[in-house]
């Protein structure tokens, strides 16, 4: 195995000496593949976005993720490290009653943007008192960037020491609290657990645990791409609606490592 000193290099790496192998499918209603991408489709959508933050100057600062569930997240999300820009992964709120959470992270991380979608973008900003929007808060819509922005990336400094994302906790029982996850510690947890699991590059990954949780980000998203090997990836709502999809898929796929809480197993003998 490769040693790697950065997420960045990476998928870089992935993007150069496996292009056209698929490292993501996306199964929206849980049993349809809605979108698929391979390394170097990622690695453009990365470039993109990252292209857009350093026009931004954003450099070294907070960037929360509100993202509904899909590809459109990893994308934003290896576009801000592309970019040195630390990403903080969350999720939109179902409606404005449910925004203290989104805006107790927004304030404890300092956050000077927002990345999200077109379609949300315009729900959001409304949920945002105007004080809060106004405070330098900026909003970018990754999903309608013009074409050929990516070619303007500009490669800078990055090393294993510089922190690449906020994981907060679920805020269930007080305030959400944020820890500092450097790219060191998540390439040296990756090693660790492709070792542990002993994963290959014919290994699978079946998940549908949410992108934003660090269970669904470092298990389901990052180990796959650390180990070379593809995820199938389903909204929470898909298993959750109907647990046989999870096993179903992990038969379909051939999926050789899949994971959730206890909850999920009991859910399964529960309702198949």
């Amino acid at each position: 195995m490769k040693n790697y000193s950065t997420i960045v290099e990476l998928l870089r790496y992935r993007a150069s000496s496996q292009s056209q192998k698929t490292a993501f499918v996306f199964l929206e209603d849980g049993e349809t593949e809605t979108e698929t991408l391979t390394y170097l489709e990622l690695d453009r959508k990365a470039r993109a976005i990252a292209a857009k933050l350093q026009a931004l100057d954003l450099k070294g600062e907070r960037a929360l993720l509100l993202y509904p569930s899909g590809l459109d997240y990893l994308a934003a999300f290896f576009g801000c490290l592309y970019a040195g820009v630390i990403a903080v992964p969350a999720y939109p709120p179902e409606n404005k009653r449910k925004t203290p959470r989104i805006k107790a992270i927004t304030g404890d991380s300092e956050a000077k943007i927002v990345l999200t979608t077109n379609t949300l973008s315009l729900k959001m900003k409304s949920w945002f008192s105007k004080t809060e929007n106004q405070n330098n808060l900026q909003w970018l819509t990754t999903d309608n960037l013009n074409n050929g922005i990516e070619d303007s990336w500009q490669e800078f400094n990055v090393d294993e020491e510089t922190i690449a994302f906020l994981q907060y906790t679920s805020g269930s029982t007080g305030t959400p609290k944020g820890v500092m996850v450097s790219h060191g510690n998540v390439l040296h947890n990756a090693a660790v657990t492709y070792r542990w699991m002993k994963h290959s590059p014919e290994s699978k990954f079946v998940s549908w645990l949410p992108i934003y949780h660090d269970m669904g980000l470092i298990g389901g998203i990052l180990q796959p791409l650390y180990g070379g090997f593809p995820c199938i990836l389903m909204p929470s709502t898909a298993f959750l609606q109907r647990p046989y999809r999870w096993l179903q898929s992990i038969s379909r796929y051939g999926g050789t490592t899949s994971g959730a809480p206890n909850f999920a197993y009991e859910l399964c003998c529960e309702k198949i």
